[in-house]
């Protein structure tokens, strides 16, 4: 099969090669071999590529963690599952198998049905962000209408999900980005303060923002400085949810000013539930999606020979909301 692999570590236009003859992955337990129709692409994909992501496989290997597809074959002890079922999945892309290629394999425990309505592309990239939103806002985070959220790196995919969800929630929003454009394209999606950290202090900001108070909850995609200002703005018995280090290192924890200031620091990640806690919090989203609240914010459609392109945008901070590769010649994009 066609499929992109990773063949050295660094820059994905420097380390991705397309390969015409990758062996078809075979199901082992708990997966589904899936026919792909579209791939949703992030930062943990530069990450592999640079080799500092944790779950990164050994050389070569194939990337893309989201899946949107047809379902062709699974494992024993898979039940449930029908040839030719439409799902979207996250990938067994730890063990090299992911969606960067005609088929990859799904773990079946986050493998759910695309709705009627839903494009391959949506499909594709709404499990992660949407899940890790929903986990750290709600299930983590305790977030509750009337409090005030605010999210570090908002204009991605997983920030745009998360002010959807919050606002949702019926929270109040203060998204941080980087640049003008992203600015209106954040006020657009329902946030009522948008803060350029180009122009502005984050913790002064947000401070101003909320008459002195502060941040109830802090959805940090970005670590690194992103994550001091936080600190430095969350309110009294606040909680900042650890998400990802889009900075390149994760916020560093100064315990004693922890404590005295009053707040929490949460880990988040959403592989760690089981398939029934997974189906519930699916239920819920849908009702919203359909509802008109919740939206995959896809900029672009990409063509498969562009991928190493579409990641370097990626790793430069050139995308707002979500790119989609185009796997399959059938897939289909938002209108």
């Amino acid at each position: 099969m066609r499929a992109w692999q990773t063949v050295k570590s660094g820059n994905p236009k420097a380390v991705l090669a397309i390969n015409d003859d990758v062996p078809v992955p075979v199901p082992y337990e708990g997966t589904v071999l899936v026919e792909v129709l579209a791939a949703g692409m992030g930062l943990p994909d530069v990450f592999m590529c640079q080799g500092s992501y944790a779950m990164t496989p050994k050389i070569p290997f194939t990337q893309g963690q989201e899946v949107a597809g047809r379902v062709i074959g699974w494992a024993d002890g898979v039940e449930n599952r029908q040839i030719g079922d439409r799902v979207m999945a996250v990938t067994s892309f730890f063990t090299g198998n992911g969606s960067y290629a005609e088929q990859c394999l799904a773990l079946d425990d986050f493998c759910l049905p695309v709705p009627e309505g839903m494009t391959d592309a949506e499909g594709a990239s709404f499990l992660i962000p949407f899940h890790t939103a929903y986990i750290g806002l709600i299930t983590r985070g305790k977030l509750e209408s009337g409090e005030t959220l605010l999210v570090l790196g908002a204009a991605g995919g997983t920030g745009t999900a998360a002010i959807q969800i919050a606002k949702a929630l019926g929270a109040r929003v203060i998204a941080t980005v980087a640049g003008k454009g992203k600015v209106e394209y954040c006020k657009r999606l329902g946030a009522d303060v948008v803060v350029d950290r180009k122009e502005q202090d984050i913790a002064k900001a947000v401070m101003e923002a909320t008459d002195g108070k502060g941040a109830n909850c802090v959805y940090d995609l970005v670590g690194g400085a992103a994550f001091a200002s936080a600190t430095k703005c969350v309110a009294d018995e606040g909680r900042i949810l650890m998400i990802g280090f889009a900075s390149g290192s994760w916020g560093a924890v100064d315990t004693a000013h922890l404590v005295y200031q009053n707040y929490s620091v949460v880990g988040v990640i959403p592989s760690n539930y089981d398939r029934a806690f997974k189906e519930a919090a699916q239920a819920r989203l849908l009702e919203w999606w359909k509802e008109g609240r919740l939206k995959t914010q896809i900029e672009e459609m990409v063509a498969f020979e562009d991928l190493p392109d579409a990641l370097e945008r990626l790793a430069a901070s050139k995308v707002q909301g979500k790119l989609a590769l185009k796997v399959h010649p059938d897939a289909t994009a938002p209108t």
